[in-house]
């Protein structure tokens, strides 16, 4: 492997190591964060959101501040102020990062773009244990990530039970077919196919018409990164994808609503073999 394609390699599992350590420096009492969560007000449903939405595709519109591969972004966001602008664009729901070292992010972040809108909202960060899913919901997160390459089968499936328990989705991401049927094997019914490939960081348009083909009916399907305008979001919904996850072009953008506008009104197409082998 190239020195380049090991340190990409290295992006994820670096991340994921210094959030392990954050959990395992945690002293709270996982059950009383639970019963806090628990007593939290209703979620916005985030997965019906884009259910709801029929034969058409949702924008799921990212509050990012930065990334570790491409440095900042935009540092300097109001995310009450962006959020509004997704959601006059005709964004399905919000991801907001909330991962500080990494990406700039915070909780306050995401308080504050839900409270400027009435979009469900997910939280964008590395969940690796149970105090993590309790914080997603008492920071006023309707939905959480769950990453296959960082969990085990049995951490993914207890932690997708635990936000099951406190009414939140789980976007369970995938990269390829082992992790996809591992995300079903523990329940998953909302599944993001990240066309990143995580050791060479390059998008893979192919994957993810090869694995929407793979996605049961019933399962919500949503594409994530590499989709920067229209024509992106019109290929995937034609694979079958309910939703796409949209961060960079729109963070960058100098009129956020109007970009994510050009993004909305895609028809879903069929999912199956025939789909993904017309896209290979």
């Amino acid at each position: 492997m190239a020195a380049g394609h090991a340190r990409s390699a290295t992006y994820l599992s670096g991340i994921v190591a210094a959030h392990r350590e954050t959990a395992a420096s945690d002293t709270r009492d996982p059950e009383l964060l639970l019963e806090k969560a628990a007593a939290s007000p209703p979620c916005r449903g985030f997965r019906s959101a884009l259910v709801g939405l029929g034969a058409t595709a949702g924008v799921i519109a990212e509050i990012k501040r930065r990334s570790p591969s491409k440095g900042d972004l935009a540092p300097e966001l109001n995310p009450a102020a962006l959020a509004s602008s997704y959601e006059q664009g005709g964004a399905a729901c919000l991801s907001v990062l909330t991962d500080e070292r990494f990406f700039g992010g915070s909780a306050s972040d995401l308080r504050e773009a839900r409270g400027a809108c009435g979009l469900p909202v997910l939280r964008k960060d590395f969940t690796v244990s149970v105090a993590d899913v309790a914080d997603a919901r008492l920071m006023g997160a309707d939905a959480l990530l769950l990453i296959v390459a960082a969990l085990s089968a049995d951490e993914l499936s207890t932690l997708v039970g635990v936000a099951s328990g406190l009414g939140l989705d789980s976007l369970v991401e995938v990269h390829d077919e082992a992790e996809l049927q591992t995300a079903l094997g523990c329940g998953a019914d909302l599944v993001g196919v990240n066309q990143r490939d995580l050791r060479t960081f390059e998008v893979d348009t192919k994957l993810a018409a090869r694995l929407a083909a793979l996605v049961p009916d019933g399962v919500v399907a949503v594409a994530e990164s590499g989709i920067r305008g229209p024509r992106d979001v019109s290929r995937l919904a034609a694979c079958g994808f309910q939703g796409v996850l949209v961060g960079e072009s729109l963070v960058t953008s100098d009129e956020p609503a109007r970009a994510v506008s050009a993004l909305t009104g895609h028809r879903i197409g069929p999912r199956g073999p025939s789909r993904a082998l017309a896209n290979s």
